[in-house]
């Protein structure tokens, strides 16, 4: 019953994180319409500046929150092969699964100690080290630690040899990090790609505002009111410069919310490990384009 009350516990909190941001982001977006409908600014705050920090708060904490989870996560099952093996070694000396966990308590796996700690404290409470393995995967809810404690709870059911049981689950989950850093590796060039063509958008985008539309500008100011020999006037539709200039501000920020979400799936394989690089480049985007004038 209490795994299953931490585990809503840590759910919950990752939901009310990200629906209260969504409430507070939908205000700022609206407030940010409603100025921009009357023309008005929000003392140094334009109704764009209202917008990008509404949509970036739809985005950015949940990114954060989610994003320290999973570097727990991620370190914890870095140091589950050392325990595992840990645990083997106990039991080939004939200590049984419960006092191997105990004794493996006293020892320093980084952020993988204190839920060891709470497995051994809920075995000298008395709680079946079935239950209290099952504890410990709820809590870590991953696919990789779900994986090898059924194996270990099925081994010690089964009253088999736990010890072989548990080197070999230390050696697959070994493995399984070591394809998984590999993956990793190779999806980090084409992430690398990604931010590179992000960066030449936006290099692109700097060259036209700082010289071709100026001179655009200027060359249209010049032509009004010339006409050709036929008595056709020549006209340079400079207006339109802000509503182009409005359009590569949208898909900048369009372009740098969209690579940072698939960036993130490219690396971890989850959407969510997405949002925070998206909330950056989103808001390294605009940071930019407010330098250059452009929103």
């Amino acid at each position: 019953m209490n795994e299953h009350k931490e585990k809503s516990k840590n759910t919950d909190k990752g939901k009310m994180i990200w629906y209260i941001s969504i409430a507070i982001g939908t205000v700022f977006i609206l407030i940010g319409a409603v100025y921009a409908l009357n023309g008005k600014t929000l003392g140094p705050l334009k109704p764009l500046d209202l917008i990008v920090i509404g949509i970036s708060l739809y985005f950015g904490p949940y990114g954060m929150y989610w994003n320290i989870k999973n570097k727990r996560i991620k370190a914890i099952e870095a140091r589950l092969p050392d325990f595992l093996r840990d645990l083997a070694e106990a039991s080939r000396f004939g200590m049984t699964l419960s006092d191997s966990i105990i004794v493996a308590a006293n020892g320093r796996y980084g952020p993988l100690t204190d839920e060891i700690k709470k497995m051994a404290a809920q075995i000298e409470w008395g709680v079946p080290v079935k239950e209290a393995l099952e504890s410990f995967k709820e809590r870590i809810k991953t696919p990789l630690v779900e994986r090898m404690i059924t194996i270990i709870i099925k081994a010690n059911e089964s009253g088999g040899n736990v010890s072989d049981v548990l080197h070999m689950v230390s050696h697959a989950a070994l493995e399984e990090q070591l394809v998984e850093k590999e993956r990793v590796i190779e999806m980090q060039t084409y992430v690398f790609v990604m931010f590179i063509a992000y960066g030449v958008f936006l290099a692109t985008i700097l060259i036209l505002a700082a010289s071709f539309f100026p001179e655009m500008y200027k060359a249209g100011s010049a032509l009004a009111g010339v006409s050709t020999s036929a008595g056709t006037p020549v006209t340079v539709n400079y207006k339109l410069i802000p509503e182009v200039e409005f359009t590569f501000v949208a898909a900048t920020l369009i372009n740098g919310l969209g690579d940072g979400v698939i960036a993130g799936v490219l690396s971890n394989g989850k959407y969510e490990s997405g949002f925070f690089l998206g909330f950056v480049l989103f808001l390294a985007g605009y940071i930019f384009l407010k330098l250059m004038g452009l929103a």
